[in-house]
């Protein structure tokens, strides 16, 4: 797509330098998209992604950017960005191609559930219990269990105040369930926020009931998340990891492998492989302990 294609679709924005994009994306998207994105402050273009092509931005910093990007000016970057996501999410080219619901073999799924007709992919062996709700976008991978009253791609946690209201993003990404995964009794996991990125709950991992996985979250393999716990969007976890119970995990974070969170953390901070928190805000556990100890 190009800027000059799309520009009228959001009212008072000024085309400064046409440009291409594939999809839109924050300013440190990492895919395979050419991405066009916003920035309201110059603080923020040294961190700019190379998957970046164009942006939507002030008068001022547009006119330092239009050399490398594709520039569109805005009053306020941020509310017509996602302004402009809302239009583009029915343009066939943004959205997701349709195709019709494909379901293997061996699968045990309830009459009770309820799958959508188009864009779900089940793989085989898979069982699906009763209230089961599995909205466009998700793939299911061989032998896993979805267990009663999960819900399965559905709108994520994403508001604005623009304009005196609160309004809706729409989430255009999908779910990514794979071979061998478990999701217990009422969890929601909700599909990502753009056409080209997945919420993944990886391999062999098992989800207790009530998880909240918010959007664009990837779990690694093998990760053991008790109930109750909630994932802030777009957080990484790696492979192995542990999450107690209660515990709730804050957006944008990443997690290494073999990372252990004990029961009722929050965590705010990112985590490097092997490590082990604890508390409100969470801190390495053995200092939290210590701290424990000496209180009087």
């Amino acid at each position: 797509m190009l800027l000059s294609e799309i520009i009228k679709l959001v009212n008072d924005l000024t085309l400064l330098k046409d440009g291409e994009f594939t999809s839109l994306g924050l300013a440190i998207a990492e895919c395979d998209e050419k991405i066009l994105t916003f920035i309201e402050n110059e603080k923020y273009i040294n961190g700019l992604s190379d998957k970046i092509t164009a942006i939507i931005t002030t008068k001022e910093i547009g006119e330092k950017l239009k050399d490398k990007y594709g520039v569109i000016v805005s009053k306020n970057p941020r509310a017509d960005y996602f302004k402009l996501h809302n239009k583009l999410s029915s343009i066939e080219g943004y959205k997701r191609k349709e195709f019709n619901t494909s379901i293997g073999e061996g699968c045990k799924i309830s009459k009770l559930s309820s799958i959508s007709e188009k864009n779900i992919i089940i793989g085989k062996n898979v069982t699906i219990e009763e209230f089961v709700v599995i909205r466009e976008n998700t793939v299911i991978g061989d032998n896993s269990i979805i267990r009663s009253g999960v819900v399965l791609g559905g709108e994520g946690y994403e508001y604005k105040r623009i304009d005196g209201i609160i309004m809706n993003v729409n989430h255009c990404g999908g779910v990514i369930i794979e071979n061998n995964v478990e999701v217990q009794y009422n969890a929601c996991i909700d599909k990502a926020l753009y056409p080209w990125d997945n919420t993944i709950i990886g391999e062999y991992s098992k989800l207790d009931n009530l998880v909240h996985i918010e959007h664009g979250v990837k779990v690694g393999k093998r990760c053991l998340i008790a109930s109750r716990s909630t994932f802030g969007g777009r957080t990484i976890i790696g492979d192995d990891s542990w999450v107690g119970l209660g515990s709730v995990i804050s957006n944008g974070l990443k997690l290494g492998n073999k990372v252990s969170i004990s029961l009722g953390s929050v965590v705010t901070k990112n985590l490097s492989d092997g490590e082990k928190v604890s508390g409100n805000f969470a801190i390495n556990h053995d200092k939290f302990i210590d701290f424990i100890r000496n209180i009087r």
